[in-house]
This record gives structure tokens, sequence and C-alpha cells, in this order.
């Protein structure tokens, strides 16, 4: 195993806030070393928001913005005052990547792609001949006296330097975010705080859905949609609640649903026959009300959908609960039948995490001097993004949070 002690600055974790914390050390004329575990760099930044990227937020009332942050709000102030949401636009602008605001503040490249955001960075990163190694993992960071003496890796060593810690949280561990830097700084001597579950419930707009509040579903099929665009499905257990849905199916979708509520409007749609495909709900449909065609749709209507559902398909079908079955016209059926297959709801969040996947998490930020983002434990440590355990809501917020900290922890090195 080799040794190299001739860099100035060591960051660890070519995520968001690790790349940008390196642009800007070299900007500052340091010699950088970047070393990403993953075969490239970006593998979360590239996926985020649905693909999109929400970058970050343009609320122009300050202490809206800030007030996001919830309690950790009152660490940001300084932070915020040094690199801020119209820096990170002029940041992002000068290495050719323009960026539009939609609804709700939220920001994101005019490409609408999240690879070219990371294709940016990369290309001012190599620019300004920072030395990236990919596929190096960090095995172990060793302290002596308060300072970092050697970082190990699958394949070499390092000695000197000043240390950006910027591995990021637990979220998408797929893409290797697993949450490396708590453990390391743990070691380190520093409070980590768990991250909070990102397993959640949803609320949901629609009324009716409140209406049905523990109504339990088997075997339904849901299929989430982001600006109307289908993104994933899947099928399990619903359970209807005094806010939204929960129940299996829901909370293991909810980390993703998270996601794409970064980037847009999120509606879903409920299949209660999953197993039928359109022609054999048509069949069964046409054979109910060829055997009932005499009595009224309300009294048969519990015929056509799973125990519960009555009520909320006869008010979301517009047919009149009076009108003979005989008397129900193709197109009213149609309706009918298409209301089974895709029952509409509107996503308006995560419960109880502001629509977060991962809502905190991290280093104590109170052992962390938030104008240097210099650990006050270690000497020649530095820590962004992710790692720190302040709330980190959707919309743009949690990604500024690592333009703010990697700017701040690259010029203070």
């Amino acid at each position: 195993m080799k040794n190299s002690t001739d860099f100035d600055v060591i960051v660890i974790g070519g995520g968001a806030s690790g790349m940008t914390a390196a642009i800007w050390a070299a900007r500052g004329g340091r010699k950088v070393l970047l070393l990403e575990k993953n075969k490239i760099l970006g593998n979360k930044l590239s996926i985020t928001g649905g693909g999109r990227c929400n970058i970050t937020n343009t609320n122009p009332d300050k202490n809206a913005f800030i007030k996001n942050y919830g309690d950790m709000s009152k660490f940001l102030h300084t932070p915020f005052s040094l690199h801020g949401v119209s820096e990170s636009k002029s940041f992002f602008s000068d290495i050719g990547l323009e960026t539009v605001t939609e609804a709700r503040y939220r920001a994101f490249p005019v490409t609408q792609s999240a690879p070219d955001v990371t294709a940016a960075l990369k290309k001012e990163i190599k620019k300004l001949g920072v030395h990236i190694r990919t596929g190096e993992s960090v095995k172990k960071i060793e302290a002596r006296k308060g300072k970092i003496s050697k970082i190990v890796t699958n394949t070499e060593e390092y000695t000197g330097g000043h240390v950006i810690l910027s591995t990021g949280g637990m979220s998408h561990p797929e893409t290797g975010s697993t949450g490396d830097g708590f453990g390391f700084l743990r070691e380190l001597g520093h409070k980590v705080h768990d991250p909070s579950p990102s397993i959640v419930p949803l609320a949901v707009r629609e009324s009716w859905v409140k209406r049905l509040s523990g109504t339990s579903l088997d075997n339904m099929k849901i299929s989430f949609y982001l600006e109307g665009k289908p993104v994933f499905k899947k099928t399990g257990k619903i359970l209807f609640t005094h806010f939204g849905v929960s129940g299996p199916l829901i909370l293991n979708s909810s980390q993703k649903v998270g996601d794409l509520l970064h980037s847009g409007i999120v509606t879903s749609e409920i299949n209660l026959y999953p197993d039928l495909d359109e022609r054999a709900i048509e069949d069964k449909v046409l054979k109910i009300f060829d055997t009932y065609k005499n009595k009224s749709f309300k009294n048969i209507i519990a015929e056509c959908v799973p125990k519960g559902m009555s009520d909320t398909i006869l008010e979301l079908s517009k047919i009149e609960p009076s009108t003979k079955v005989h008397s129900i016209t193709k197109d009213e059926r149609k309706r009918l039948q298409h209301l089974i297959q895709h029952l509409p709801m509107t996503i308006t969040g995560l419960m109880g995490y502001d629509r977060a996947v991962v809502a905190d998490g991290g280093v104590d930020v109170s052992e962390i001097d938030m104008k240097t983002m210099k650990s006050k434990k270690v000497s020649n440590l530095s820590v962004t993004g992710d790692l720190l355990h302040i709330h980190r809501p959707s919309g743009g917020f949690s990604l500024q949070l690592c333009w703010t900290t990697g700017y701040i922890a690259g010029k203070n090195t």
C-alpha cells in the first residue's frame, strides 16, 4: 500500500457538497484530491428529484426560506449570508448551467435533467485540475491529538492536508450513500444523531379519502405519476386514514414518492382489481348490470367494487344513484369501469417529515463552526451537506444546504 502526502485538501465523497467543496478549494489555489467509492461521481445527484434535480428554492422572503430548516435554522443565518441562493444560481450560471424557477419557487436546470447538473460540476472539477480517484473507498480515518493523521482506503494511505468529509446521509443506499460518514464522525469523537425514518404514510388532497378512514383494501395496485407521467407502481395492502393513505404498500412507496415531490405535482391511481385487465373489468360490470338491470344503481354498486368502496365510487362516478341500471348510458358505464381501475388521488406530502426522504441525522451542529464548517474537535476536518444534523425538507432546500456548506468548507481550507 502506497503512501501519499502531497495534497493540500482531501475531499471524501463525490456527491453534491463534496464536488462543490472540491471546486472552491481548487479555486483557492489548493491542490485537491477527491475520493469517491463509486465508479463515477454524483450517483445520487444524477437521479434526484425524479431525474429533474430541484437545485434550490428561490423564495425571496429570506425568513420564510430559512424557517424550512426547522429548529436548526438558527444555525444557518451565517452560512446562507456567506453563500445563499443567489450565489448558488450565479455559480451554476458561471459553469454553464442555467436554471428556471417553477411553482413554489422550485428551481431546476433549464434542461430538466439531473445528470446535466452532475456533468457541469464534473467539467468544472476537471478544468480546475482536481485529482479524482473513483472506486476508492475510505476504510479508516485515524486521528492523533485532535488532528487527522492518516486516511486509509482500499488501495492507499494518505497523510497530511485538510480533510473535508462529504459522504452524504443514508437515503438511496443503492447509490453508495450508506452512512459511512456517520461512523467516521463517531470514531473521531463527534456526537452523531441517527436519521429519522423515511418510511412514512402519505398525505392526500382529496376529501373522499379521509371519509374512508379505517377502510383497508388488500391486493391493490397503485401507480404514481410525476406531472402526469408514469414513474412507478406497486401492489399490496392500502389503509385509508384521516389524513391520507398508509399500509404496507404505501409505506414501501414513500421514499420514492418523497423524491418525486421534490420535482412537481405527484398524483396516483389505484386499481381496485389489479388481476383483471380492461376487457375483464368490462365483462364483470356488464354481467352485473344484466343481472340487476331493473334495480337502482345505488343498490348494485356494492357488487362492482371491493367492500367499503361503494359510497366513494357512487360519489365519484357522477351517476345519479336512483338511476335504474338499464337506463345507465354506455358512456356512464365506461366512466365507471375506468374509475374502478384508475381511482385518482393527489399526493401532497410525507406525513410528519414535510415531504422529506430523510429529514435529519448527522453530526450535532454545535460541534461544527458554521462560519467555516470546521470541526471543533478535529482541527483539520470539515463536514458538509447531509452529514450535518439539520432538518432538510424537499423543494430545493436540501441541495441548497449542500451548495452552501460545500462552498464554505472549500473556501476555508
